[in-house]
């Protein structure tokens, strides 16, 4: 089957490619021409595990090419996937400008039936919206059917999401879109991954409703860190005791600066504004959004309220990105933290593994850093903001001669506070008893906890 994937950014260039990868010919198409002769070389402007190698062993295999031309694109296309930027605007809600762009082109160059199929997150109604552009521009000479299969992709493990989903959604009234879309999908079918199949409009609020739950997830257990500490309780034995529960579940329960990324925030504020649009109130969704903005400055006071005054002082910062794996610093809660410390007059030495030159041009006044060691070196505390593998494991004696005095303040709890205490360090974590230092280690002190999952 021939699909055509408009949109090459970050959800387009993923699905394009592991539609490739399972047996499609696909052609993404983007108006930025200098990406698409870097894609066209092989080379992706983003980072995402394995993303590059998939993008060059599908191009070498002739399933794969990249295009500004979106005319032919669409005319030689079964299936049209829109993939393009639905920002938000000033009050929440989705722009659907680009949208809007799309199926009029589609509309244009319609020339026998196609699906057109939305993976961009949109407002329930898109669906009827796409219809009409393109039924008004394309009039009756062919057939077409609009669906909805939203995507949910993990920025730094999307491959993975995409070749082994929890569940594709297909959301369309046309029993032939539906019958195609499968086809698309059936090496998941093979594999019994579930599929819901349903209306257009129930398919777009599945997105919204999803992402809104998991955001509400991180908020409240950022609300009950805020307790654990008030209390004297830990919230990383609240969180396990919570997460066996299996009508819970242990995902999305740790405790840490609030949350970001591409999709959190945006679709959390359009969905409080899709219930506002129908006269309602999301009374739920706007108190999550009240209290990840009250977390990230509950951080910036926490680092204040360790340090004691952070006018003159120097903070060594590890973490930019809104999340490990990925580069992206869309709505990262680092960002407003960081902006908060040079703001109280501190000097901040940053180090992200894959972060740092987006960063750049954001804040260009702070020192950027090869690795943790070099932003350690004269700082007067080490701050872990996002969560890399890299930062599990740092060499403690090394960092307790490096720093100005041994102050440790980690935003998303890697280490044990007893072990950091004895190691000579005053260990400031989320949610969990401050441990008191005591002697210089004899050992290396190693992270307590792996990885959990986090969108």
């Amino acid at each position: 089957m021939n699909i055509c994937v408009v949109g090459s950014g970050y959800v387009g260039l993923v699905t394009g490619v592991c539609l490739a990868d399972f047996g499609m010919h696909v052609v993404g198409v983007d108006k930025d021409r200098a990406k698409v002769e870097a894609l066209s070389r092989g080379k992706v402007p983003i980072y995402e595990p394995g993303l590059e190698t998939l993008v060059q062993k599908n191009m070498e295999e002739g399933r794969l090419r990249f295009t500004t031309e979106l005319g032919p694109a669409i005319e030689e296309a079964q299936a049209v996937f829109i993939a393009v930027g639905t920002p938000p605007k000033s009050d929440g809600s989705a722009d659907l400008t680009f949208i809007r762009e799309v199926a009029a082109s589609i509309a244009q160059h319609l020339n026998g039936y196609k699906i057109i199929v939305t993976k961009s997150t949109v407002p329930i109604g898109t669906g009827q919206m796409i219809e009409a552009i393109v039924r008004e521009g394309a009039g009756s000479r062919h057939k077409f059917a609009v669906v909805s299969n939203p995507e949910f992709l993990r920025e730094g493990s999307a491959i993975e999401d995409f070749m082994h989903p929890d569940r594709v959604v297909i959301g369309t009234r046309d029993p032939r879109a539906a019958e195609l879309m499968m086809d698309v999908y059936s090496p998941l079918a093979a594999a019994d991954v579930p599929f819901i199949t349903t209306d257009v409009e129930t398919a777009e609020l599945i997105k919204y409703a999803s992402n809104g739950f998991l955001a509400t997830k991180i908020s409240f257990i950022n609300e009950v860190a805020e307790i654990c500490e008030a209390c004297g309780a830990n919230v990383e034995v609240v969180s396990k005791g919570m997460g066996l529960d299996n009508r819970i579940g242990p995902k999305f329960l740790s405790a840490g600066p609030g949350f970001g990324g591409s999709c959190f925030p945006k679709d959390t504020r359009a969905a409080a504004q899709i219930a506002r649009d129908q006269g309602l109130k999301f009374r739920i969704i706007e108190a999550v959004l009240e209290v990840n903005e009250a977390t990230q400055k509950r951080m910036i006071a926490k680092i204040e309220d360790a340090l004691g005054e952070t006018t003159g002082k120097t903070l060594a910062v590890l973490g930019l990105s809104f999340k490990p794996n990925t580069d992206d610093l869309r709505e990262s809660p680092a960002l407003p933290i960081v902006q908060g410390l040079l703001d109280r007059g501190a000097t901040v030495r940053a180090f992200d593994p894959e972060a740092m030159e987006g960063c750049k041009p954001l804040f260009p006044t702070l020192t950027y850093c090869e690795n943790a060691y070099e932003a350690a070196e004269g700082a007067d505390a080490l701050v872990i903001i996002t969560e890399w593998n890299q930062f599990r494991k740092l060499e403690l004696d090394r960092l307790y001669e490096l720093l100005r005095q041994p102050l440790v303040i980690d935003l998303r709890n890697l280490y044990d506070p007893d072990k950091m205490a004895a190691a000579g360090f005053r260990y400031v974590s989320i949610g969990r008893p401050e441990g008191v230092p005591e002697t210089r280690p004899t050992a290396v002190i190693e992270p307590v906890r792996a990885a959990r999952g986090r969108s």
